[in-house]
Parts: C-alpha cells; structure tokens; sequence
C-alpha cells in the first residue's frame, strides 16, 4: 500500500512503524472472512481492511471525526485478521499505534471519558478491584439484572503446595485473576508441583499492562511493564527457567515487553529477555510426562474455547488441546474455534451489545456437541462465557488439578 504520512507521525517511532504496517498490506480482504464484527455487521468500515484505509486517511492528515473513532473501537483486537493474513500485516500494533494518536486529538464524550478513567483507575490495581469485587459478590442479589450476570461467584483458592524444586518458573497474579479466580495459579502450582516443577509469584507484579496500553494510555501501559520486569528479575537472575502465563490475555502482552520497550535504554535489554522467556502455561507442560498426573475425578466431555490472545496472538493453537488429550480427557466438537468469544478485555464493557451478540454466537458453538462443561485459557473469556453459560465454566488447568 503506498502511503504518505504527514510529519506529524512520520516523524515519530511510532508513525514510522505504522507506516511499514500500512505498506505490507496488499488490499486482498482475506481478513473479512475472519472479521467477528465483520461477519456481523457486513460494513467494510468494520473489518481490517476498512479500518486499515480508515488509519490511512488519519495518519496522511485527512480528517477525522467520531465515526472514525467508533469503527476503531468497534475493533475487537482479536488478530484473528493477522493469522488470516497472507502478507503478515501486524494489524493488532497498527490500531494500538493510531488509536492512542487519534484519542490525543478527539475528545470523547464526557460518560466515555469517565468510564474509560474508571476502568484504567480499578481494575489493574487489586487493592480496588478486589474489594469492590467482595462487595458486588455480596449483594449480587440486590442488583439490576443486567450487572448480575457480570459479578462471578466467589472463589477461595486452595493451598499452594510447600515442596521446593530445583526447577522454578514465575507465574503472573494479574489484577482480574487473582481477585475472581484465585485458585488457576494455585492449581497451577500443584499440577507443576507433581512435575518436580515449583511455581513461584513476585508479590510486587501486577497488570500486565495490557488494559492500560490497549485504553490508549500508552505511557501507563509501559510503566506496568517497567515494574513487572522490576519484580521478576531477581527470579530471573536465580535461575527461574520461565515466565508461564496462564492467562493468555497476559501473554500476549507480555510476550511484546520486548518490542514495546526496544527504544527504553534502562528496560530495552531486560524487556527482551523477559519476552523471550515468556511461555503459556499449555506449552510448558506439554513438554512434560503427564503420565505421573492423576486425575482427581472425571470432568466428563469438556469443550475446549481457545482465546484469540493465545491462538492469534500467542500462535499456540491446538497446544492445550493436546495437553488436554495426553491427559486423557475426552473433548468435545465446537465450531467457529477462530471468532472471538466477545469479551476482549475492556471490550465488554465499552462495547456490550456487539460482545453479547458475539457470546451468544460462540456459547452456541462450543455447545453442539453438548459437553458437560466449558474450559478456557484467558480470565476475560471465563469471565465472559460464564455469564451465560448453562454449565460450568473453569480455566482447563483445574481438570490437572491433583486437589
């Protein structure tokens, strides 16, 4: 694609890797056949490529209004484009990139503003988020209907194991995970625990980083990251042989430190190392015998929802699936396993009648071949999917679960 970015942006690190996304794209539309919102709505101003002419004009200084903006953010930041792409477009930074310049110049409505500022204040800080989750637990009876749904049952993690292994991987407590669904780390350890491998948490991490930066508060976003790195690297420095994620949302944020902060002179080296080190908790283990695990009790036939942040992003499509298979658990038929589940982070919130349109549609598809429950690999989409689901839904770690 031939492009003329005004020195407004071309002058800039960020301009310039937008303008290098822009020319690798080739105008084929592959990338609407695996829109969500594309498939949905039907408007070219709603897939990747509609968007990417969209950022053109705003990055060559043609004008812009709202409904440009509403485009941008009716995106889901799937990336599911991206897997379809025959040219490699890196479509996820070339709308992180002009979002964050086109919300500098366009001042949202007063009630966007506010509940963007809320969820960029609350929810990646767990000393927040966590009580007002308690108090939303609390008196979920009293609530409107529409907000009871959101409020996820209370969940007590059980204990982490005490044995000390020679080999040590980091896990990420996260802001959203560690306050609704405490006990995925903690299953995490014991599984890792009968594989001689201990499970260790730096108290001082926190959000990845990923609400932040996708709200268009890059410099935040960064400053998570910064601080993350901070609370890992004596870890690293003892020998930890891995970062495992096992929420994939965090992942793929994380697995980015080292681009995000290539131009940071006191992070850029750390940053690398950290992202290369940086594995899914499903391609750790799949490296493992899971013939010395144990089942606890038979989950039944469970259907398996792969995020898009852990196929799209991660590229680890059909990994835990197999962890699941080596495991002898029996796993159900779904359909549509590329389209999103709808909740995309924040996207649930900003955006919610598209997302329930698109969980209705992926609860339908896990569903056909009527599995006893539902397994996921992303805290959003456990979040999301239970909202509506007619039977249980859990990260798939807890099937391992030893406990």
């Amino acid at each position: 694609m031939q492009t003329n970015l005004v020195q407004e942006f071309s002058n800039t690190a960020e301009g310039q890797e937008a303008e290098a996304i822009l020319r690798s794209c080739v105008h084929c539309g592959f990338c609407t056949a695996t829109c969500p919102t594309y498939q949905e709505l039907n408007d070219e101003r709603d897939g990747p490529r509609g968007r990417i002419y969209l950022m053109k004009e705003f990055l060559e200084g043609q004008p812009v209004s709202e409904k440009t903006q509403t485009h941008l953010d009716r995106c889901l930041t799937c990336r599911s484009c991206e897997t379809t792409c025959p040219s490699g477009v890196q479509y996820g930074r070339l709308v992180d990139i002009t979002r964050g310049f086109i919300d500098e110049r366009i001042e949202r409505p007063r009630r966007e503003r506010a509940i963007r500022w809320a969820l960029r204040r609350i929810v990646p800080h767990r000393t927040l988020f966590a009580p007002l989750l308690r108090m939303g637990q609390l008196f979920q009876p009293l609530l409107p209907d529409a907000l009871k749904t959101k409020v996820p049952p209370r969940q007590v993690a059980r204990s982490w194991p005490t044995t000390k292994h020679d080999r040590v991987v980091v896990a990420l407590a996260g802001c959203v995970q560690s306050a609704a669904t405490p006990n995925t780390n903690a299953a995490a350890a014991r599984v890792l625990d009968k594989l001689g491998v201990s499970l260790v948490e730096a108290s001082e991490a926190g959000c990845c980083g990923a609400l932040n930066y996708h709200l268009s508060a890059h410099e935040d976003g960064l400053d998570n990251m910064r601080r993350n790195i901070d609370a890992w690297w004596p870890l690293v420095e003892n020998g930890a042989e891995a970062i495992v994620m096992t929420a994939s949302g965090c992942g793929a944020m994380v697995q980015d430190y080292g681009h995000l902060l290539r131009h940071d002179p006191a992070y850029a080296e750390k940053a690398e190392t950290i992202s290369s080190m940086t594995r899914d908790l499903g391609a750790l283990l799949l490296q493992e015998d899971l013939g010395r695990l144990k089942l606890a009790k038979d989950p039944g036939k469970v259907a398996f929802h792969c995020p898009c942040t852990l196929q799209h992003a991660m590229k680890q499509n059909g990994v835990v699936e197999q962890v699941l298979r080596k495991a002898g658990i029996t796993l159900a038929e779904t359909r549509d396993k590329h389209l999103c589940c709808g909740s995309a982070g924040t996207y649930s919130i900003l955006q919610p009648e598209m997302s329930q349109r698109l969980l209705k549609n992926k609860l339908q598809a896990l569903t056909v071949d009527q599995p006893d429950r539902i397994v996921t690999a992303n805290i959003g989409c456990q979040l999301h999917l239970g909202s509506k689901a007619d039977r249980p839904v859990q990260h798939w770690i807890e099937l391992l679960d030893p406990a």
